[in-house]
This record gives C-alpha cells, sequence and structure tokens, in this order.
C-alpha cells in the first residue's frame, strides 16, 4: 500500500498546507491531537455566524436552531457509539473530565473501605488520579495490573488479580504511550463474573477503528473530541441508564435541575443532569460533523492505511542505528514509543532536531509516569501516526533520525579522545565562580549577547555553544544527586554556600540533553557565586522572556528549566535563611 489514501484527504486539512521552522509540516503527534478537517471547521463556522445563541431556555427561533444542532450531535455520537438511547451520551469536557465525573458521582456513590479499584500499569494519569483521590477519600485501594515486558496485558493473570472486592476495572482501549491495543471484551467478561463496573478509556481508539460499546459489553465508555479530528474542549461519556440515574449529581447549576428551592432542589432527567451550565454548544456541533467526516471516509479504510503504515514505519525505524522501540505488543495501534541508545540521545534533542526540520513528535513521560518507571527510561519520543501522514513523511523521519545518529556518533567519538587526555576534568564535578557581580549584571551581559540575534534559531544555536562550554559532571552529579523533577531530560543539580563566603550560592549541573546543558549554563553565568538573596530577588522568567527565549518558559515541563530553577532558589533560600538566623540578635 502506497500514500494514495492519505493523498485524497489531505487537502481536507488546511493546516497540512503549512510550515513549521520555514519547512513543510510532518505532523506525527496525533495522539495529542489530530489536526481539523475544513467540514469540521465549517461547522463551527457556521454555527456563530448563523446559529449562535444559548440552548435549552430559549423559544426563539435563533435558540431552537442551536438546540436541534447540540441534540441532532448527541444523536450522532450515540449512533457513532452503537447506542440507541442518546440521552446516554453525557457531553463533557474531554476524556479527563470524564473519568473525573464517573470517578466523583459513581465512585462517591459506590466505594467504601476495602473495595478495590483495579487500573493498568500502562493508564494514562487521567485514568489514575481520579481513581487515588476517590479511593483516599472512600478508604478503598487501588490496584495496579502490570504489562509484560512488550506492553502487553496478560490475560491469564486477571482471574487472579480480581476478586469480589473489585468494584471497578479503569482501562485504556489503546494505550497512548506505546499503542497497545487491550482486548477489552475479555477484561469486561473477567470482570463481571465478579460483578465489577468497567470503564473504558477510548481517547486514542476512537479515531482509528470503529466503535460498539454493546460489543464491548462496558458500563461507561469516554473520549475526546480532539483526538477524533473535532474541537477542543469536547468530549463524551457513555454509560448505561441505569447506573447514571444512580449516580448523584456531579455539578450543580443551570439546566440540570428540574426545581430550585433553598430547603431542596430535584434535578433534571438525563442527559441534562450531568450537562450543568452553559455547555459547550460549537464544540458538541463540531464533534457531530468530525464523526460525518471520519465516517464518510470509513473506518475499514483508516484502519486498513494506518496498519500499513504502521508496519512501514516500524521497519524503517528500527533500521537506524542505536533505536530501540517500547511496546512491542502483537496487536497496536499506529503508535510507536523510541528512544535512542547509541550514542545516547535525549528525547528532548530529539524534538528539538525534528522541529527544526519541520517534523513534530511528542516527547516525554506522556503522561504515564509509573510505566515509564516500570521502562526504566525518564521518557520516550513517540511518533503517532494518522490517515493523513504518508510513507513519505516516514522516510523524511528516518532521514532526520539518521542524520542525528550520525552527528551525535562523530561528536561523542571527538569528545572520548579529548576525555583521555583531560580525565580528571570529566571526572570533577566543578563549581562555577562569578562571572558579573550581581545576577542583574550577569544578566545585562547575556542579554547583550542574544539580542544579536532575531531568530529563534540563532539564539537556540547560541544556547547550545554555551551547553558545549559546560563542564562534563553528568555522571559524577548522578551518583551523588537525585534527578531534578519536572524534566523530561535527565538533570542533576546540587549546591553549597561559597567556600570563602557563606552567604553565596554557587552550584553545578548537568544534563543528558544538549538543549538544556545550554539552559544550566544560562543559570549558571546568572546565579554561580552570587549571594543568596539576590538570586532570590531575580525575575528569572521575565529575564527569559526578555530575551527571546519564551518557548523554555512557557513550555517548562518539556524542558525542565521550572525545575531546576525552583531547586536553585530551595538551595538558596536555605543559605538566605541560614544567614539570617546567624546574624539575628540572641
Amino acid at each position: 500500500m502506497n500514500s494514495e489514501f492519505a493523498n485524497k484527504i489531505r487537502s481536507d486539512f488546511p493546516i497540512l498546507a503549512t510550515q513549521m521552522s520555514g519547512k513543510p509540516l510532518v505532523y506525527l503527534d496525533n495522539g495529542a491531537t489530530t489536526q481539523k478537517p475544513q467540514a469540521m471547521i465549517d461547522a463551527l463556522v457556521h454555527y456563530y455566524t448563523h446559529d449562535n445563541a444559548n440552548i435549552h431556555r430559549g423559544v426563539y427561533e435563533l435558540s431552537q436552531r442551536a438546540t436541534d444542532a447540540y441534540e441532532l450531535a448527541r444523536k450522532k455520537v450515540a449512533a457513532f457509539l452503537g447506542v440507541e438511547d442518546a440521552a446516554e451520551c453525557v457531553f463533557v469536557r474531554g476524556t479527563t473530565d470524564g473519568i473525573n465525573l464517573v470517578a466523583a458521582s459513581w465512585g462517591g456513590n459506590n466505594l467504601k473501605a476495602g473495595d478495590e479499584v483495579l487500573v493498568s500499569g500502562l493508564e494514562h494519569h487521567s485514568n489514575i488520579v481520579p481513581w487515588q483521590l476517590i479511593c483516599e477519600r472512600a478508604g478503598a485501594s487501588l490496584r495496579v495490573w502490570q504489562p509484560n515486558a512488550a506492553g502487553e496485558l496478560d490475560l491469564q493473570q486477571l482471574p487472579e488479580i480480581l476478586s469480589a472486592r473489585t468494584k471497578m476495572v479503569a482501562i485504556q482501549h489503546v494505550s497512548n504511550a506505546l499503542g497497545t491495543i487491550h482486548d477489552v471484551a475479555e477484561i469486561v467478561r473477567c470482570a463481571k463474573a465478579v460483578d465489577a463496573t468497567v470503564l473504558v478509556d477510548g481517547a486514542q481508539w476512537v479515531g482509528h477503528y470503529a466503535t460498539n460499546v454493546a460489543e464491548l459489553g462496558c458500563d461507561f465508555y469516554t473520549f475526546s473530541g480532539h483526538k477524533l479530528y473535532g474541537p477542543t474542549g469536547i468530549g463524551v461519556l457513555w454509560g448505561r441508564r441505569e447506573l447514571l440515574e444512580a449516580m448523584p449529581p456531579y455539578q450543580g447549576g443551570g439546566d440540570m435541575i428540574e426545581t430550585v428551592e433553598f430547603s431542596k432542589s430535584t434535578y433534571a432527567p438525563l442527559p441534562n443532569l450531568f450537562e450543568a451550565g452553559t455547555p459547550n454548544i460549537a464544540g458538541a456541533i463540531g464533534l457531530g460533523a468530525a464523526i460525518d467526516y471520519v465516517q464518510e471516509v470509513g473506518f475499514e479504510r483508516i484502519s486498513a492505511y494506518e496498519d500499513a503504515l504502521l508496519e512501514y514505519a516500524t521497519e524503517k525505524m528500527t533500521s537506524v542505528p542505536g533505536l530501540r522501540i517500547l511496546g512491542t505488543a502483537a496487536r497496536k495501534a499506529a503508535v510507536i514509543s523510541f528512544v535512542l541508545e547509541s550514542p545516547s540521545i535525549a528525547p528532548l534533542d530529539i524534538a528539538t532536531t525534528l522541529s527544526d526540520e519541520g517534523i513534530a513528535i511528542r516527547t516525554g513521560h506522556h503522561c504515564c509516569m509509573p510505566l515509564m518507571g516500570e521502562l526504566k527510561v525518564s521518557g520516550t519520543s513517540r511518533v503517532s501516526l494518522a490517515m493523513y501522514n504518508t510513507f513519505e513523511e516516514v522516510d523524511r523521519l528516518v532521514e532526520v533520525l539518521n542524520a542525528l545518529v550520525s552527528r551525535r556518533a562523530s561528536k561523542q567519538a571527538t569528545a572520548a579522545d579529548d576525555s583521555n587526555s583531560s580525565s580528571e576534568l570529566s571526572a570533577a564535578i566543578s563549581f562555577a565562580a562569578a562571572v558579573a557581580e550581581s545576577p542583574e549584571a550577569a544578566a545585562h551581559e547575556l542579554a547583550e549577547e542574544f539580542l544579536l540575534f532575531d531568530d529563534r534559531e540563532s539564539k537556540t544555536e547560541l544556547l547550545l555553544e554555551l551547553g558545549q562550554e559546560l563542564p562534563d559532571c553528568f555522571e559524577a552529579l548522578k551518583v551523588i544527586s537525585t534527578a531534578v523533577p519536572g524534566c523530561m531530560s535527565e538533570v542533576y543539580l546540587v549546591g553549597r554556600p561559597a567556600t570563602d563566603k557563606p552567604d553565596y550560592f554557587e552550584f553545578s549541573a548537568d544534563s543528558n540533553a544538549e538543549i538544556v546543558r545550554g539552559l544550566i549554563a544560562v543559570l549558571i553565568k546568572l546565579f554561580s557565586g552570587q549571594k543568596a538573596e539576590q538570586i532570590l530577588a531575580f525575575d528569572i522568567e521575565s529575564f527569559f522572556r526578555r530575551i527571546g527565549f519564551d518557548q523554555f518558559v512557557s513550555t517548562q515541563r518539556r524542558s525542565g528549566l521550572d525545575g531546576m530553577i525552583r531547586r536553585i532558589r530551595t538551595l538558596a533560600q536555605s543559605i538566605a535563611d541560614r544567614d539570617a538566623s546567624a546574624t539575628a540578635p540572641s
């Protein structure tokens, strides 16, 4: 199979004709969100242009048209899920909101001390944390079903894990981190043998395969519109009527009530019971249009094409030297999660290099930190494919990865030769002295350097050059310190009072990501060897914005900048507090 299928529909997605970093966009982050077809965009524009009004309340024609369009979208959702009763389909903000609704309302009403909620070890945080919260309140326990090395759930283990204490099984249909497709129907069958309720997170399934909740046999199914070529901020929770009607309201407000008195309120029937306030009307209409679009394309064609594309991409990417794929389940959706190990290249460096070539992927823990711990990695690079991606885009991805590996291997070989003559330097932990009389003075000097360049690429190149000047302390710091939390790469940072000035702070840090080493070099120039009180008073976030590095400030979770700044401030605060205590009158 070639790219003919994808090429026919690419023109339906206007963003695919745009550029990123001055190059044609190759969008491979569909697991995070899919791009939007013109038909869906037109539906949103039409609503806001011709039918914008609140729903369910107005008797005027505009309100009636908006209400009809909103409720028609609900009927489309019901048909999409194979549901006869459209009132069982509740509009929510997304998958996370749907899971929280069930955890808070169903869980709050049904879980008690001694009960268990079973989740898999592959779950997204949104299918872990809500259950942790309700289990803590109810005195119930969260139990984990761990996958095997391939990222598969061993169904033979399930009867041993389930028991009469199991009240809820909350499971992904598809792993967002590894792409594993779970046998939901068999999991449901086993769960029903112990009378457990089952919720399925369908976020990563619905845009790629046909969905029928009756065939699955589950009790709740939830998904997000933005992963189904629809708008953000809209999703669906489907639940069996008898379960939904037995659940207390999740939120209070307009449209979910029947009568309100100060002494007591009565509530509206489904689905309004769980749709308090003005809903995302346009989002629901847009979701209905997205459903129309994918059904017109046809899931049989979509899944067949994506399966072929996954097979091709897996073969091509496996040929990249040092590339290891995590998640090798026999049944997978079009997701490839990988690391580059020889030479070792941090996911953040991989993503930055690809972004510079117009290729968008996702890196990090993918909101699956427990899974990353089991896999013994801090994060991965993830390629997630959709029906509009082409075989040629896969070739482009592999071409850039090969070039990156070649450059890094050559660079590491040169560094290894240099280290033979300077092994003491590379093994030592280096604490830098101050480069200026204050953080403000150091910031002024740095700003003069960075503001010489107007474009992001040149500024990034300067940052990388500063990182190359940083002494190699990574392995030594890794032995004596803990990783800085919140970083997509590995970052280690230690600090101490300056030996000759105890009220001054100096620190050493290093990372396995080149771009983060550049950020560390900037932080060292700003803060190492400076007075603790001045460090605490300096507005680092404003400085980074001033020199044009907004991307590192606005995406702190990705670069780890926020985590490093917090650790520096914590260490500096301890020095300032000790200094204040020492000078305080007795």
